[in-house]
């Protein structure tokens, strides 16, 4: 008699410390992030690994080679050594940390694993193999269907990782949390980019509120929102008052081109936003934050609309080259993307 297959069972969210919460994950496929290579993944395919979705565990379901498991999970290990895998960040980062995430994984975890990581200009496999490696988080213990949240030992930047696990076993998801860095470097002098790309080390620095939908950070993803959890919501607010957020540029620069997007925001997406921004020199994220509320207005409040694309230009004011803009919703909902086009300031 075949087994019934029972309903998914979701992993429950970490609780990011700090260092996380305000960082990008550079492992991210959406950012173009892949597994290239697993040493074994006999039960379940390596690219798993990176999958932006929480893991699910699903009661009864079984594929040729065994239980179907939701993540990169090798054979039992027979032989003297451990599995590897190779991972191609989707962009070249400073890595604060990871979260080692073995949940749905009980009696076939890795006790332990380790990441090194390399820079390099090739995905080629064999390539790769032959690299020079630098371990940027040292073996670490891990237990059974659970998130790890470790800290990285390198203040460098990278672009490619390899993830040791000790000896065998099953990783749910891998999540690096860093910044990326440049992106914007060969940009031409009359060229517009978007400034606040996370592909060009766009990042959220302070926010009031983010109690749906993704994170701030979603704001920054390449294309368009996928659903109505992919962007920023906020609560409903009951007290005076709008939502807001503050985001470093990826450099700085002047913008000329505003897009706010709400898609799929329909009965949540906000009254109207408005954008403050400044040149900030020194401080810290905390201070940034604080100044924020007193930086002149960049974009004037601006009506919005549901699931829409809202283009401004003509209403930027002249504020010269920036680094910082607070983005404000009235009085509060939801917004998809935020694009600001410019040309970065050599």
């Amino acid at each position: 008699m075949a087994l019934a297959i029972g309903p998914a069972v979701i992993a429950p969210p970490a609780e990011l410390p700090d260092w996380a919460a305000k960082s990008v994950d550079l492992a991210n496929p959406r950012l173009g992030a892949r597994a290239l290579y697993a040493s074994d993944d006999f039960f379940a395919e390596v690219a798993r690994m990176l999958n932006p979705e929480p893991a699910q565990f699903i009661p009864g379901k079984y594929d040729t080679n065994g239980k179907w498991m939701d993540g990169w999970e090798s054979r039992r290990k027979r032989v003297a050594g451990y599995d590897w895998a190779l991972v191609k960040l989707g962009v070249k980062g400073v890595i604060r940390g990871f979260d080692v995430d073995t949940s749905h994984f009980v009696g076939n975890y890795p006790p332990a694993v380790s990441i090194e990581a390399t820079v390099a200009d090739s995905d080629d496999v064999e390539t790769l193999k032959a690299a020079q490696w630098t371990e940027i988080l040292p073996p670490s213990s891990l237990g059974p269907s659970r998130h790890h949240l470790l800290e990285s030992t390198s203040q460098a930047a990278w672009t490619h990782l390899r993830v040791n696990i000790f000896p065998d076993g099953g990783i749910a998801r891998l999540r690096v949390y860093g910044q990326p860095t440049g992106g914007l470097e060969q940009a031409q002098a009359d060229q517009l980019v978007d400034l606040i790309a996370l592909e060009n080390g766009g990042r959220p620095v302070a926010w009031n509120d983010a109690s749906f939908g993704s994170s701030v950070t979603a704001l920054l993803l390449p294309g368009r929102g996928l659903n109505m959890g992919d962007g920023w919501e906020t609560r409903r607010r009951r007290e005076p008052g709008n939502d807001w957020c503050v985001i470093e540029l990826g450099a700085p620069g002047i913008i000329e081109k505003i897009e706010v997007d709400t898609a799929f925001f329909k009965g949540n997406y906000p009254d109207r936003c408005s954008i403050q921004a400044a040149y900030v020199r020194g401080g810290t994220d905390q201070s940034a934050m604080t100044q924020s509320m007193f930086w002149p207005v960049l974009l004037p409040e601006q009506k919005l609309s549901m699931d829409a694309v809202h283009a401004f230009s003509e209403q930027i004011a002249a504020l010269g080259p920036v680094t910082h803009v607070r983005f404000n919703i009235f009085p509060d909902g939801g917004v998809s993307r935020l694009r600001l086009w410019g040309k970065p300031v050599r």
